[in-house]
Order: structure tokens, then sequence, then C-alpha cells
């Protein structure tokens, strides 16, 4: 058995931009571009970045709702990346996803207990007795009332519309979840109650989870990894401590310096990042972020792709950064001034 139950290399997802009467393709969105991610058995890797950066698109492709344009995606030692539909439904029962919104991912005509059992009967788990008692105890492991089984999602919060997805998800016993910023839509005080129960559940059942966030507080409460991602790819990874002690990537750096400190007279070392982000149809060449980075040099961020290499002799913290890695140094090419 490997340590790893996630294993991702040079991932990419590119959709099609069509136009024109004919509606013929006219170019691409490099959604994801050349992803390289392990995730091991049991832990919680938080993944962040900005909107539009492509954690979701990434999530989905993990447990295959889309199909990777090129690359490879290995689940408990087995290439899953091209399964047809027919081998991928023993996968399907050992990965589930959390959907953003909880209200638009349950069916409104459809009472709660029917929709969290339908997994089961989908993989002919049980008859229909020990399909209701399973629904039952799920109900009341995620904090519901087992009499909600009865009720329509109309008739719930957003709190607890969050806890039927989350009891959805788990009514099979995966292994893995993605949990696609399942908090962003609810309340502050309600983030923090969904957030302990999927943390409790996490470790009482040994998932291994991926929880995709743009709130870096958020992250830093759940996650024991944290990976970052800009513009398609990662720029950085490694365990919680690390990132929010000595961040290495300047976007790190700068997503970091922007989370809000409950103390007016605390100074802030705020690193305001320099125009848009680019379109992911015509994205920079060499390093993605080097048109907003402070510390990008020229001939070399420009042009080059820098690969996730380890910061300084820390073998477990990985950066894309030619300058901070001195991945720059081994290039082939004359040395330039700094911009």
């Amino acid at each position: 058995m490997t340590e790893n139950l996630i294993e991702v290399s040079d991932l990419v997802k590119q959709f099609p931009v069509k136009g024109g009467v004919l509606q013929r393709q006219v170019a691409t969105v490099d959604a994801v571009d050349g992803v390289n991610l392990q995730i091991r058995r049991g832990e919680a890797v938080g993944l962040v970045g900005e909107s539009g950066c492509g954690k979701t698109t990434l999530g989905r492709m993990l447990v295959r709702l889309l199909e990777p344009t090129s690359g490879t995606i290995t689940f408990d030692g087995a290439d899953i990346t091209h399964l047809k539909q027919k081998r991928l439904k023993p996968f399907r029962r050992r990965v589930q996803i959390i959907f953003q919104d909880p209200y638009s991912s349950l069916d409104p005509r459809t009472q709660v207990g029917e929709s969290i059992s339908e997994g089961l009967k989908l993989h002919g788990v049980g008859n229909r007795k020990e399909r209701r008692e399973r629904v039952n105890s799920m109900l009341e492991l995620v904090g519901l009332d087992s009499n909600a089984a009865n009720r329509y999602p109309h008739e719930f919060s957003g709190g607890q519309r969050q806890r039927i997805g989350l009891a959805r998800a788990l009514i099979l016993g995966p292994d893995f979840v993605v949990a696609d910023e399942p908090v962003s839509a609810l309340d502050v005080s309600v983030q923090a109650q969904v957030l302990n129960l999927l943390k409790e559940l996490q470790k009482e059942l040994n998932l291994t989870l991926l929880f995709i966030a743009h709130n870096l507080a958020v992250v830093e409460h759940i996650s024991d990894r944290v990976a970052v991602m800009y513009l398609g790819r990662v720029v950085e990874i490694t365990d919680r401590e690390t990132l929010y002690r000595n961040p290495t990537h300047p976007y790190t750096q700068a997503l970091l310096s922007a989370i809000p400190i409950p103390d007016p007279d605390r100074p802030r070392n705020r690193e305001i990042l320099q125009g848009d982000v680019p379109s992911p149809i015509n994205p920079p060449p060499g390093c993605h972020f080097h048109p907003r980075c402070s510390i990008a040099e020229a001939g070399v961020c420009d042009i080059d792709v820098p690969a996730l290499l380890p910061v300084g002799d820390n073998p477990d913290h990985l950066a894309a950064c030619h300058v901070r890695t001195g991945s720059h140094q081994h290039l082939d090419r004359p040395a330039v001034r700094p911009r």
C-alpha cells in the first residue's frame, strides 16, 4: 500500500472557446496547466487561490466529473485518468464531492432521505430497510434529527442543507472527498459549525480530504498541508505551519498579507498586487505570475516555466519561483538585473 492515495502528474484541462456564425473553436482556456500534486492517505490538503485559478476544475477532475485533456491521475496505485464509464463505477463509490451551493445540488422535489440514499441504491447496497437505517444514522452523525429524512430541501437553513450534502457524500463510506468551497455561501457562525463538523468526521472516519477555498483563515483551520494555485498552476505547497509562518512564493505572501487582523493598532505589511489576473485564454509566457511580481527577473521569469522545487533544506516545502528557489542560476543564460 502506497503512502499517497492520490498522485497527479502534469495534469492539464483545456476548454474550447467558440465564436462566429459557425461556432468554430477560436481559442482554448487553460483552466489547469500542468499540475503535479500528491495527497497522502488520511490527510486534509487545502487548495487556495483567486477565483478562476482552476481550483474547482482540478477537484472535479480528481473525482472524474471532468475528463483531463492530458496528464495522469493515479488513485490508490491505479491509473484512473481515462477509465470508461463501466469501470468507473467501483471507483465512484470510493470518491465523493461536496458542492459549494448545497441548495442547487439537491433536488427540491425529492425528500432528503431519498437524496442521501440514492448512492446506496445505485451501488446495490442493502435493502430498503437497511438503507433507511443507514440514512438515519448518517443524519444523526452530521448533527440532524432522523426525522429530517422525510422533509424537503427548502425546509432547511443553509447550514443544515450543507450538513445534508455532507451526509450524502459520506453515506457510501468513501476514502477521498473533495469539498468545493463548502462554507463560502454560509454565515460566519454557521461556517464554524460546518468546518468543525467536517474536521471531526475527517479524523473519525480517516478521510482523505481536498478542501478547496479562497479564504485562507478557513484553510488554516482544517488543513494539514496547503497548496496555492495561480492561473492553473500550483505555485507553492507545504505543511500549514510552514506556509503561514514562512511563505516563499510572492503570490502566497500577497495572499497572506491580505488576511484581516482584528487589531486596529497592529502594524500591517500589506503587499498590494499590481494589475489584474491575466486571461487564461492568453496566459503570460514563463511564470504566469511574472507581470504582477515585484522580484521577477527579465529574460528568466518571462521565458522559462518554473518547476516546483524544494525551498532551502526542506524537501516538503515546494515553490515554483526561479528567484526564491535559485533555479534561475542553473539556466544556460547570461545573468540579468532584477526589474
